[in-house]
């Protein structure tokens, strides 16, 4: 396992490395700089760097911080961020003539070490650090190693925790294919079916290599039944914290209610009109909407 962990940070170390683009770089400064000097460390996700030339496109990222104090946030507002992490920010910029916008969240570095562990029931936070990830600034060596053992346990987490439902001769495509709808079907998704193969050929190279560096035998003997048992708590805890979050977020996140519903949009096609009162009173109107939105097929 030693060996593994070693290969899979060299991987973890390469893709890291990569030069965001400079209209990310320039809003992870601005994050960084608007929360002070208890930033550790910035990653950037999602599809802003997978189109990378999509100007367009929302900016993805997470802060690493020191602790939510020290990044400036209320007595409240940190203790929100300790039971139900991540706290949700929207921030947007100038750049180069154009609008840069971001919805950053935030946590804590030895928070998110313990949220990546196999002791963490649900993989909000494993499955998607699992991912490709950029780290975009770290404050210096020390942090920036810390952060790339995050990201190869995540890795271990969710493969350990999921590949035990396919079998060691089954092709990567299918391994990874089967761990992310898992991990979807713990959330309130609006992405259809064929989302979870999207994501693993959008990078297939990478999650090839990183399961030439496990091996077939990862989750190979690891009880099946005792396996499936967990993914079924893991969807009836996952689709109330994804609930609770939401809620959490119409505090945090500027127009939330209105980010939220283009994203659904986005990925289901189906149309959401919010009316002035639902914009004004998210938490209000969001139990009524969700269910609406449930019927009509937004989500899973």
């Amino acid at each position: 396992m030693t060996t593994i962990r070693h290969r899979l940070l060299d991987i973890v170390r390469a893709e890291s490395a990569v030069p965001v683009p400079e209209r990310v770089a320039a809003i992870a400064d601005a994050a960084r700089a608007r929360h002070g000097d208890g930033v550790a460390a910035v990653l950037a996700y999602g599809s802003a760097l997978r189109e990378r030339d999509d100007a367009a496109k929302m900016v993805d990222l997470y802060l690493l911080v020191d602790g939510y104090g020290e990044a400036g946030q209320g007595r409240w507002l940190s203790l929100a961020n300790r039971l139900l992490p991540p706290n949700v920010y929207y921030l947007e910029i100038d750049h180069d003539g154009a609008k840069v916008r971001s919805k950053y969240a935030m946590v804590s570095l030895a928070q998110l070490e313990a949220l990546v562990s196999p002791g963490t029931l649900h993989p909000y936070f494993w499955a998607r650090f699992a991912q490709p990830t950029v780290l975009a600034w770290a404050r210096d060596a020390t942090t920036a190693e810390r952060v790339h053992r995050v990201l190869a346990q995540a890795i271990l987490t969710l493969t350990g925790e999921a590949w035990p439902l396919t079998a060691p001769e089954d092709p990567p495509e299918a391994r990874w294919v089967r761990a992310f709808s898992e991990t979807y079907r713990t959330e309130l998704r609006a992405e259809g079916p064929d989302r979870a193969r999207e994501l693993y050929r959008t990078h297939a190279a990478r999650y090839d290599a990183i399961a030439a560096t496990l091996g077939p035998e990862v989750g190979d003997g690891t009880n099946r039944t005792a396996t499936l048992r967990r993914w079924r708590k893991r969807r009836i805890l996952g689709k109330g914290l994804s609930v609770l979050r939401l809620l959490k977020a119409a505090f945090t996140f500027q127009d939330g209610a209105a980010y939220l519903a283009s994203k659904i949009e986005q990925h289901s096609g189906v149309p959401v009109a919010l009316t002035d009162w639902q914009r004004r009173h998210p938490v209000l109107a969001s139990p009524g909407l969700a269910f609406r939105l449930y019927r009509r097929g937004a989500f899973r």
